[in-house]
């Protein structure tokens, strides 16, 4: 039996990406947003909510409730997803333990990095880190566990942003806030809310921006007298394939071949590359997509309705019965 090093080495990348971004996540949480006690979305908020109440640690929550999702979701997700995403869950438990106790004063209470009174600005920074910090462990085919698996069920069948499958569980747990008495009087749950919804915000929104960075697709059109070769070393040197078109120059009145190709804007100065080392005279235009759907991209993921996929049936036996009398 042999085993493909590529598979070995995108496996690897993808933990050691997938660690590193729980290294930013859990600095993020534990420097900016536990000291300030700032209430956030997902289990860590959950986790950090069960903290401020009881003192019951975090990481313990985050644990507890993180095993019993993944033991739920293993049939929808898989276990090549969920092995990511229990490795996940075990290192950020023992990297928030290992975080408290740094940012730890010796009177029990957190470090407050940016000082008393700056509890916003330290929301929207620790906030960006996390959500930064999600993007790149679900770009890397990982999860931190807890509502990330929810989203991600909620993002494989239907056409839901992560960023905002994360709102619709999130408001749940952040508006739980104001019915914990011993989060203080009244105004003082509103004001933790009004920050939780902060943080919710940000948080997505920097999820979604990074993911959409990453996903950014871009396409080409290349005019050029050497297009045979220029398509040969793009579809050499990357995984795209590539669709010549008819052109007509209407000041040269000449025929010529158009040279049209859809790929992720990281691969731009790859294939910019490519064209000036064969042709630097050539002529290329770069626009970007609002989104690329199918083999080598985004998938669709939207449901055909029952009505369609009935008149599609009735249609394909329609035309089996027109072949057979014909």
């Amino acid at each position: 039996m042999t085993i493909d090093r590529n598979i070995i080495w995108q496996e690897t990348k993808d933990y050691f990406n997938i660690t590193l971004g729980l290294m930013l996540y859990t600095f993020g949480f534990t420097v900016f947003l536990l000291p300030y006690e700032i209430v956030t979305g997902g289990i860590a908020g959950i986790g950090a909510i069960v903290f401020y109440a009881t003192g019951f640690p975090v990481q313990w929550t985050f644990f507890i409730i993180n095993a019993l999702l993944i033991v739920a979701a293993l049939k929808e997700l898989g276990i090549r997803f969920l092995a990511k995403t229990i490795y996940a869950t075990l290192v950020i438990t023992v990297m928030l333990e290992f975080a408290q106790k740094i940012v730890e004063m010796p009177d029990g209470t957190f470090y407050k990095l940016m000082g008393e009174g700056n509890d916003f600005m330290s929301l929207i920074i620790g906030c960006m880190l996390t959500g930064t910090a999600l993007a790149i462990v679900f770009l890397n085919n990982g999860s931190t566990g807890g509502t990330d698996i929810i989203a991600a069920v909620v993002n494989k069948y239907y056409n839901v942003s992560l960023g905002k499958g994360l709102i619709m569980v999130d408001l749940i747990i952040i508006g739980s806030c104001l019915f914990i008495d011993s989060f203080g009087l009244f105004p003082q749950r509103c004001q933790m809310v009004v920050f939780g919804l902060c943080t919710m915000v940000i948080e997505c929104t920097m999820l979604d921006y990074v993911m959409n960075w990453q996903r950014q697709s871009v396409q080409f059109m290349i005019f050029s007298k050497e297009y045979q070769k220029i398509a040969k070393a793009i579809t050499e040197k990357t995984d795209h394939t590539l669709t010549i078109l008819d052109g007509h120059g209407w000041y040269t009145g000449k025929e010529m071949k158009v040279i049209c190709l859809l790929a992720k804007k990281r691969e731009s100065v790859l294939i910019f590359r490519l064209i000036k080392m064969i042709d630097p005279r050539a002529f290329v235009s770069q626009s970007s997509v609002i989104g690329v759907y199918g083999e080598g991209f985004d998938q669709i993921k939207v449901k055909v309705k029952k009505e369609m996929e009935k008149e599609k049936i009735e249609n394909n036996e329609d035309s089996i019965r027109n072949q057979q009398q014909a």
